[in-house]
């Protein structure tokens, strides 16, 4: 087990050295100048390339990488270009929201999905199972903007039950934090209940055709023992799976989500660095992302382990 956690956690270092060599590759040679931007649009020529020169945009791609690659060796992300701020600092100032929103939705898609997808699986081919089906394919084809939008209009605008847009830290108190949270997470979570539950039903459904439960259940077992310790156990690798990947999915999402509801997270913070040409500030956020990303995959493969006792790695 040791060995494979060394070896899995060695194998990030060259995955996010390639990801940090194609970001910082693409967002140079897509078109647009940070330099412009910042100076606006009555700057004259010689101001922009004043400014280019301070952020060292005028030296040459390879010069800039390993200039770049240097401090973050060091643990040093480079200044934002917009917010003239150190861009550990702004990821540590926007952290919290958006792990807020990620705590609160995978657990409520976990916590509704998992007991739909075995109820669905136990009543295969009745209302539930049908209802389920047709949940999934309907969560899967609306946009979260236009979910979001939708539930804004009907929940906060039309009954006023929940704020429209906004963010509390948790420290002004937990009621607070979680009212303005909890619709931005239902409308996040949409999608991932109808995806782990269909894939619980799937991996559920599977389970129930084996020997061993045909067994639990001629020695009398009571229904419920039979779904949860003996179905819903042996199908937990899949479902185990298939929400490391709604974790991963989940950053984009956030993105969209953030933007939506007005949350100061990690999401919003990427979509103005975007419109800002701010290459520190993107760079950061995205090589965050993919090392979270990596650190999931990481989670679930162990987790198998405990679901499976007979997987060895």
């Amino acid at each position: 087990m040791l060995a494979f956690l060394a070896r899995r956690l060695l194998a990030t270092i060259p995955v996010l050295l390639i990801v940090a060599v194609l970001v910082f590759l693409m967002l140079r040679l897509t078109p647009g100048d940070p330099a412009a931007v910042l100076a606006g649009d009555a700057a004259t020529t010689e101001q922009i390339a004043q400014i280019r020169a301070n952020l060292g945009l005028d030296r040459s791609i390879v010069e800039q990488f390993f200039i770049w690659f240097a401090h973050l060796l060091s643990g040093d992300l480079g200044q934002s270009y917009y917010y003239k701020t150190e861009v550990t600092t702004l990821i540590a100032q926007r952290l919290e929201p958006t792990l807020s929103l990620a705590l609160i939705t995978m657990t409520l898609a976990v916590l509704v999905a998992v007991p739909l997808g075995v109820l669905a699986a136990w009543r295969f081919g009745g209302w539930l199972d049908r209802a389920l089906m047709a949940f999934s394919v309907l969560g899967f084809s609306v946009p979260v903007f236009v979910l979001a939008y939708v539930l804004i209009w009907l929940v906060s605008l039309k009954l006023g039950w929940l704020p429209v847009q906004g963010y509390r830290r948790f420290a002004d108190g937990p009621a607070m934090w979680l009212y303005h949270l909890v619709l931005p997470a239902v409308t996040l979570s949409v999608i991932y209940i109808a995806l782990i539950a269909r894939v619980t039903r799937a991996s559920v459904l599977e389970t129930l055709g084996e020997d061993y439960i045909r067994t639990a259940r001629a020695k009398g077992l009571p229904e419920n023992k039979v779904l949860m310790r003996h179905a819903l156990a042996n199908a937990a690798v899949p479902i185990a799976t298939v929400i490391g990947i709604g974790i991963a999915l989940l950053i984009g999402g956030v993105v969209v989500t953030e933007s939506v509801y007005a949350i100061p997270g990690l999401g919003r913070l990427t979509v103005d660095a975007v419109l800002a040409r701010d290459f520190p500030t993107i760079q950061g956020v995205i090589l965050l992302f993919s090392f979270v990303y990596v650190l999931v995959n990481l989670l679930v493969d162990l987790s198998y382990v405990f679901f499976d006792p007979r997987i060895r790695y």
